[in-house]
């Protein structure tokens, strides 16, 4: 009955929109707080990415917020604000979709490729809970509008390669734009050999193979009303985690959506958008490539979810008006099958996931009230309805063995607020802002049954009767311009309370051979994280810039002990030539020393580092068509080098020259 309401009211706001003719005053401009990062994949840009075939990983990685943490060559997993994905709201277009691996070897950003996207937003904290609860804030992955631009068939064709890893690239894109349809059918491969790191070490099992294909079909039925439908499937083999005991055979995906998008400039709902979408993923672990493990182990997983948001965009006199409304139903399930060496030895089957059901409604709301034409004072919140049921009877079993009160099903209702003042003038602006906001635990750290974590070498139990982690946020950002100076400084700070972390119990017994013992997840009454930036940037003449960028970050438990995973003090410098037909850059970056470990939770100290980059890049005209090239060297002088979110400390690339060919036709 939940399901049927929610769809109704979905449905409602869709078929209302056809009626809305209400004359509006003019649109006004409103400071927008996200971040967003341009996938322009077939631009020569100005951006600090400086390859057009990079992943996903690598242009999110440019973000000062987002940090990737590595297991491997492939599916970085996105942090954000020093927080990992559970803390965080990763959407594909704004559709909700859950990893399939208990061990988080497929982030959700690893199910799309620069192929399929337009541009990345990233918003901080509670700025990033439009499309769902979050403490760090929100990654949303938009997928390219329909373009009704009627000039016919366009397409183009993408070649890579880099000599670290013998890494190949080729994708293909072939569009047709007309004044009443669009379609867009674009496919992309990426394989990769073991890479090196300094020194010419091999890192084994770092290898992958990967294609993405997607389909993009729109049709406009009106001058404001038009129909999107979008298919990607994703399917990646032969994945290694030279980090993990064990790699992954198959990680494979299917991701589909239906939209109607209605957009009017003259009337007050000036747009409106609802979709309705689907996703499956299946994920296999194996370690059958792995020489002489304790124990064979299958851990194949499985999600598939069901969902829908419809949102609308309001404007009248001074206030510019945001609502959407969401919801999403997820099957998650996970298991294990051992087999012993001894042939004599039976097989010992669980399920570490027991087939969750997950059940979310909510709708979020915004406000951004122009009170003079540089000022801006935004207010949003977000409630929501949050159910877990256990399908297993099986895994509710097992569970119980650790709480003998627990029920197969658990409510929650989750609110988020936040307010922020904007001020904008020629010669500055700036920004503060507070927030609270609310999350459920995971899956993992609810109902997760032995899972084990390579980074500390213990196994994890979930907690299924914690509390809500909740978190109270301040952020402020300020840049100033003069001439052709800039320099701005960003900082944030959370106040985390029911903090999820797990906590060791010394009274269990680890089922992970050579596992240090076992943690359950638990709460900390608090813990804090702050971080802060410093941007600057000179544009010496027209085609000569140089920027830098320095970062501090803090994070520390009620319990004394330092967090993991915090990132050190870090620092970006470039220099940059750039003109219409050929760009040159040099960069330096590097973390300094990792003082505050955390070795309670697994952590070590992580030396400091430095590495240089050289990018350049051309764009040559051939009557209507167009070659980009971009080309360099990547840590030049061969460092042998980790950073603090490489688990386990395994090593980077050592150097690496790439070269990336675009030829648009």
């Amino acid at each position: 009955m939940k399901k049927f309401i929610i769809y109704s009211i979905s449905f409602f706001f869709s078929a209302f929109i056809y009626a809305q003719e209400k004359e509006a005053t003019i649109e006004k401009d409103t400071t927008q707080l996200q971040e967003v990062i341009l996938i322009g994949q077939r631009k020569l840009s100005k951006y600090r990415q400086e390859k057009t075939l990079s992943s996903i990983d690598d242009y999110l990685e440019k973000s000062n917020k987002i940090t990737m943490i590595k297991r491997g060559n492939y599916a970085w997993e996105p942090t954000m604000n020093n927080m990992s994905s559970e803390r965080l709201n990763v959407t594909i277009d704004g559709m909700q979709i859950f990893g399939a691996c208990t061990d988080k070897m497929d982030p959700i950003t690893s199910y799309v490729d620069v192929s399929n996207l337009e541009k990345v937003t990233v918003g901080s904290g509670q700025e990033g809970t439009e499309h769902g609860h979050a403490i760090g804030g929100g990654i949303d992955l938009k997928l390219p509008q329909s373009k009704y631009y009627g000039n016919g068939f366009k397409s183009s064709v993408d070649l890579g390669y880099e000599t670290n890893g013998n890494y190949r690239t080729a994708g293909l894109d072939v569009a047709y734009s007309g004044n009443k349809v669009y379609i867009n059918v674009d496919g992309i491969y990426r394989k990769s050999d073991n890479y090196d790191a300094g020194n010419s070490k091999e890192v084994l099992y770092s290898q992958f193979e990967k294609y993405n294909v997607s389909l993009q079909g729109g049709y406009k039925i009106s001058n404001n009303h038009s129909l999107d439908a979008n298919l990607i499937y994703d399917k990646a083999s032969d994945v290694g985690y030279p980090a993990l005991p064990m790699d992954v055979s198959l990680a494979e995906a299917l991701i589909s959506s239906v939209t109607h998008i209605y957009k009017n400039d003259s009337t007050f709902v000036k747009s409106w958008e609802s979709k309705v979408y689907f996703n499956t993923i299946t994920h296999i672990m194996d370690d059958s490539k792995r020489p002489n493990v304790p124990i064979r182990m299958d851990m194949p997983g499985w999600s598939d979810t069901y969902g829908f948001y419809s949102k609308v965009n309001l404007q009248e006199n001074k206030h510019n008006l945001s609502f959407n409304l969401n919801g999403f139903y997820n099957r998650s399930l996970a298991e294990m099958t051992m087999y012993p060496n001894d042939p004599n030895q039976l097989a010992m089957f669980m399920y570490t996931w027991p087939d969750i059901r997950t059940l979310y409604s909510g709708i979020y709301a915004k406000d951004a009230l122009s009170i003079s034409a540089n000022e801006t004072i935004t207010i949003s919140t977000r409630l929501g309805f949050h159910n877990n049921t256990i399908g297993d009877q099986v895994g509710l079993e097992s569970l119980q063995i650790f709480y003998p009160e627990l029920t197969d099903s658990k409510d929650r209702f989750l609110k988020s607020f936040a307010a922020d003042y904007q001020l904008k003038t020629k010669k500055y602006d700036a920004s503060f802002g507070v927030g609270y906001g609310e999350r459920a635990p995971s899956v993992s750290e609810g109902y997760g049954f032995f899972l084990f974590n390579s980074f500390d070498n213990y196994d994890y139990i979930g907690n299924p009767t914690m509390n809500n982690e909740k978190a109270l946020e301040a952020n402020a950002k300020a840049n100033y311009y003069i001439n052709r100076f800039k320099i701005g400084v960003e900082a944030s700070y959370f106040y985390i309370m029911d903090y999820i972390i797990g906590e060791i119990d010394p009274t269990l017994s680890a089922m992970t051979i050579g596992a240090n013992g076992v943690r359950v997840y638990s709460a900390l009454d608090n813990a804090t994280i702050f971080d802060v930036f410093v941007n600057s940037s000179y544009e010496i003449t027209e085609t000569l810039s140089v920027n830098g960028t320095v970062g501090y970050n803090y994070g520390s438990g009620s319990n004394g002990e330092n967090l993991p995973l915090i990132k050190p003090f870090s620092y970006v410098a470039e220099m940059a030539y750039y003109t219409a037909a050929f760009n040159a850059s040099i960069q330096l970056e590097g973390n300094g020393n990792q003082s505050r470990y955390s070795s309670y939770y697994g952590e070590d100290n992580t030396a400091a580092y430095a590495i240089l980059n050289l990018n350049l890049g051309n764009i040559i005209y051939l009557k209507n068509n167009k070659m980009i090239l971009k080309y360099g060297v990547e840590n030049i002088l061969d460092a042998n080098y980790s950073t603090y979110a490489d688990w386990n400390n395994i090593p980077r690339q050592g150097r690496n020259f790439y070269a990336n060919v675009s030829y648009v036709f």
